[in-house]
């Protein structure tokens, strides 16, 4: 029996429930100081300078939103947070967006004749890709918002429906530069399919962006710079062939390769090898990046091949209908590669590791001020992003207090976070006491210090007792 093309209720109602489920873990991770300048801070910062109508120059970066990735979904963002300004706004749509995703799933199940039970089990599949919880819990990034995107406009091409095919690839580019390798892909498999017209209309719009971004707009936001990400993800790639390949990680993308497709293989049908095409210029990316961790199912760089491999499922194995009754071994088989694979069981461990320093953590973000300058650890500025000026101070860089008009240190020589390290957080405390700003330490190590002019009353209830000491330098 065909799929009936209006995905049922129950669909919806659940899609929206492990939404909600999505947004609880996600918010959950960030309560327990598990979330980052990168990249939460980050977007949290420049979406909250747009609510403002104050240029959005991340403090961190010090560049334009549009001159990081391109990214104007952002400026959509930004109109939430004049509503009520709160990063749950930017947790939730990724929660959700993540999960609603399975709906044109479903349409694209019904396109290939796929029964009401596949159809089911191709949801099924998108869900349990490790890739899709890993992503939902490592900050957010715009691309997750236009998952739902990319899967409607493979649907939309099969369905004949240039404009809004066309409207959806235009809405893909507005969250990430480098979805244009997946719209390139798209591109390579209209080819493949001889439908030319729609690949020379992928390809153009893909290059076009491309041209565009590096060419005009970052070089004018960036005082003639251009992709801030091309040196660095490929400088590797430098001499004679042979050194080339030398530099090139063959254990590790061989590994990211079979992790990667593992959920899905064994639904991949030689119908499947035309969608799996629209993967292969960003796989390619990946396995020739000088970051490993473009070559893990960890990050987000890898989510729109989560997308593909599910589509050759149905393009597969699924549109054959050769699905038995009984126990579903692939779907039991695709739990047990998420199961292995992410990283649900973090909660039990690593998440809760600053859970005792909840307390005092809380008491130090409420001494400071919304118009205060802050250097904080990675992990604590999403926590207070919304302001003109933050950051954390980096291993790689010399600081002093000189270097900025910073009003507030909160920082953590026990636990300095991602990026940073014990010795430069230590140094900058001892600059803060050394010119007499008033300091108070917490038994977790953290500690608050403030230039005596800016030394506030404190909030009720928000003594620290006994937990807190005050080290004023004489």
């Amino acid at each position: 029996m065909q799929i009936n093309p209006n995905p049922p209720r129950q669909l919806w109602g659940l899609a929206v429930g492990l939404g909600l489920i999505g947004w609880g873990c996600s918010a959950l991770r960030h309560g327990l100081l598990q979330s980052n300048a990168y990249d939460l801070g980050l977007f949290d910062q420049w979406v909250w300078l747009i609510s403002q109508g104050l240029s959005p120059i991340s403090s961190m970066e010090h560049v334009h939103v549009l001159a990081d990735h391109g990214a104007w979904l952002l400026y959509g963002a930004g109109a939430l947070y004049k509503l009520l300004p709160s990063v749950q706004w930017l947790l939730a749509g990724q929660a959700l967006a993540l999960s609603l995703t399975a709906i044109p799933i479903w349409w694209l199940a019904h396109q290939a004749g796929v029964s009401s039970r596949g159809g089911w089990l191709a949801c099924g599949l998108w869900w349990l890709q490790p890739v899709v919880f890993n992503t939902l819990l490592f900050d957010v990034h715009p691309e997750t918002w236009v998952m739902p995107a990319l899967a409607g406009a493979l649907w939309a091409e099969r369905a004949d429906r240039p404009r809004l095919w066309l409207a959806l690839l235009l809405l893909m580019l507005g969250a990430r530069d480098g979805l244009v390798l997946v719209i390139g892909g798209i591109g390579l498999d209209l080819a493949w399919r001889r439908r030319w017209r729609w690949s020379a209309a992928a390809a153009g719009l893909a290059a076009g962006w491309l041209l565009l971004l590096s060419h005009w707009l970052y070089p004018w936001l960036r005082d003639g710079e251009g992709p801030k990400a091309a040196a660095r993800m490929f400088s590797h790639l430098s001499g004679g062939p042979m050194q080339i390949l030398q530099n090139l990680d063959w254990s590790g993308g061989l590994q990211y390769l079979v992790l990667l497709c593992l959920p899905c293989l064994w639904l991949w049908r030689r119908q499947s090898l035309p969608t799996l095409l629209i993967g292969m210029p960003l796989v390619l990316v990946n396995l020739l990046s000088a970051s490993a961790s473009y070559r893990t199912l960890i990050h987000h760089y890898s989510l729109p091949l989560a997308v593909v491999t599910v589509v050759a499922a149905i393009d597969g194995g699924l549109a054959a209908n050769r699905l038995r009754r009984g126990p579903d071994w692939t779907l039991i088989w695709a739990t047990a590669c998420w199961l292995a694979l992410a990283k649900p069981w973090f909660f039990s461990g690593p998440y809760l590791q600053r859970l005792p320093s909840l307390g005092s953590t809380q008491e130090a973000i409420a001494r400071v001020q919304p118009d205060d300058a802050v250097l904080t650890t990675s992990y604590l500025v999403p926590q207070l992003s919304q302001r003109t000026r933050i950051a954390f101070p980096k291993r790689s860089s010399n600081h002093s207090l000189e270097s900025g008009p910073w009003t507030a240190l909160l920082l953590n020589p026990e636990d300095p976070g991602w990026g940073s390290k014990r010795s430069v957080q230590r140094d900058l405390l001892n600059q803060a006491r050394d010119r007499n700003w008033l300091c108070q330490r917490w038994s977790s190590g953290l500690t608050l210090c403030q230039p005596p002019a800016a030394e506030q009353p404190s909030p009720p209830g928000n003594a620290p007792g006994g937990r807190g000491q005050t080290d004023a330098a004489p």
